[in-house]
């Protein structure tokens, strides 16, 4: 098998998608149908999409999906560390295992149930949070919308969503359902236990916790199996996190809500195999390995009233790094900006009569006011929104969306993405599903760091690798979210 058989995948599925009769199932848009927005979230309404709203031709689109597969699994052997050590079939394998899962979500009514369900109880978690920060804050729920979404919603779920995860872990469940995952990943893609061990967890625990299911392993792990562990790490997110999402894009809407947890767990999901798929292109593994699927032992907390304390106060730490975190991170944007805005003054060529602020306000027309990091993130990032199917109108509102993801974090993306979702700034309503995929993972420059010292915490011996390997680790995430987004764009 080589690499003429890799090129044929996209072409394998893109026909599977073209031949499919039935509308996807579970879709954020159809034919008929398009997302209406309002200030607040947005809803399905049965109304005919405009012209303007769906711009470019679906074909265009997956022709352009294609090419961007094929690109994306480029970039992935050029940044090869020993590209002849590549197994072909792990990643053929590992590929049609993403692609269709895709297309099950989206078209197999009995596999759209059961996300549809695990969403719901997503929905069920948030409700309950939100029951609780009703009783600690009472009246000031009803203050502007945007800060109680956050403030009042975000925050709390972060909060309690760990401590439930906490307990769950405490009892043995989320082993339970790890393990299962884990071995189908060991039995279809022939992985060692702990880096399937890894992988699986990292679909519902943080990039720092899931290594806690392999701690015996970790200081004997080989090169290409800790890669897989990081990689793994930034291309998917904890449930905490996640349920903070489904609360800030949703916002108060249970549709809403629902809609965006379906879609958002299957990122997650999806997310791992596309780890296993890049990880074994940029690192191969190259020893024989044969270690079995054995979770470690070690709980949290010694009882169960003690483990919810427990992932409570992590929870409550989580929380207030992420609200610091936006807060350090949208005072950078501004002062960026305000420095931009005096280099945006300098004079262009004369025929423009103007600066460059007043051309790129009219070169934009009026989507962006002048020269800022957003403008600047989404010109860098449009050729790559081009390749990966993005329809033409939103090509630069991605690209920024994907750059800021990528240097602040995907908090930052999603936050902006609910904004613009807001403002009526996206034109195609597949580019928020593509947004929503794309931005899934916490591939950005911060969890380098988080990465060498979590794990570097519970394996020392590892931390010069960790150290090493963690930029190419970071651009293993981004391609396995560009993945997800990709084939779901195409698919749809």
């Amino acid at each position: 098998m080589n690499l003429k058989i890799l090129i044929l995948i996209p072409l394998l599925f893109i026909s599977i998608s073209i031949f499919c009769q039935q509308e996807p199932s579970g879709i954020l848009i159809s034919k008929d149908s398009a997302i209406v927005l309002n200030q607040d979230n947005f809803v399905l309404l049965n109304q005919t999409v405009s012209e303007q709203v769906e711009t470019t031709n679906r074909g265009s689109l997956i022709f352009r999906g294609l090419i961007g597969i094929i690109f994306l699994i480029g970039i992935s052997f050029i940044f090869s560390k020993d590209r002849k050590a590549v197994q072909y079939k792990i990643v053929f394998l590992g590929l049609m295992f993403q692609i269709l899962l895709a297309i099950s979500v989206l078209y197999i009514p009995v596999v759209e149930s059961v996300f549809s369900f695990i969403g719901k109880l997503f929905v069920v978690v948030l409700n309950c949070a939100d029951k609780g920060a009703e009783f600690l804050f009472g009246d000031m729920v009803d203050l502007d919308k945007t800060a109680y979404i956050f403030a009042f919603q975000v925050l709390p779920a972060i909060i309690f969503f760990s401590a439930l995860m906490s307990l769950l872990f405490y009892l043995g469940i989320i082993q339970k359902v790890v393990f299962v995952m884990a071995w189908l990943l060991k039995k279809t893609l022939k992985m060692s236990g702990p880096e399937s061990l890894a992988v699986a967890g990292n679909v519902f625990l943080g990039q720092t916790e899931s290594p806690l299911l392999i701690k015996a392993y970790l200081p004997k792990l080989s090169g290409s199996e800790m890669f897989i562990v990081m990689t793994s790490g930034m291309a998917t997110i904890a449930g905490a996190v996640l349920a903070a999402y489904v609360g800030m894009l949703g916002g108060d809407d249970p549709v809403a809500r629902e809609m965006f947890a379906r879609h958002l767990v299957t990122a997650s999901v999806m997310a791992a195999p596309g780890a296993v798929v890049v990880s074994k292109i940029l690192f191969p593994q190259t020893e024989s390995i044969d270690k079995p699927i054995k979770i470690s032992k070690d709980q949290v907390g010694s009882n169960p009233l003690d483990a919810i304390s427990t992932g409570a106060y992590e929870g409550l730490k989580l929380a207030a790094n992420v609200a610091i975190m936006l807060l350090v991170f949208y005072s950078f944007i501004a002062l960026l900006n305000i420095l931009l805005g005096f280099v945006g003054k300098i004079p262009v060529h004369q025929e423009y009569a103007g600066s460059i602020n007043e051309v790129i306000a009219y070169k934009s027309d009026g989507m962006f006011t002048g020269l800022s990091l957003e403008y600047l993130l989404g010109k860098i990032f449009t050729p790559l929104m081009w390749l990966i199917g993005v329809a033409n109108d939103d090509l630069s509102v991605l690209g920024r969306l994907m750059g800021e993801k990528l240097i602040f974090t995907e908090f930052v993306g999603y936050s902006n993405l609910k904004d613009l979702m807001a403002q009526g700034a996206i034109q195609s309503s597949k580019s928020v599903l593509m947004a929503t995929y794309m931005l899934c993972g916490f591939a950005n420059i911060a969890s380098v760091g988080i990465l060498i010292g979590g794990i570097g915490s519970l394996a020392p011996n590892q931390r010069v690798f960790l150290s090493k390997q963690g930029m190419r680790a970071l651009l293993g995430g981004t391609i396995a979210s560009l993945l997800s987004a990709t084939i779901i764009g195409v698919i749809a």
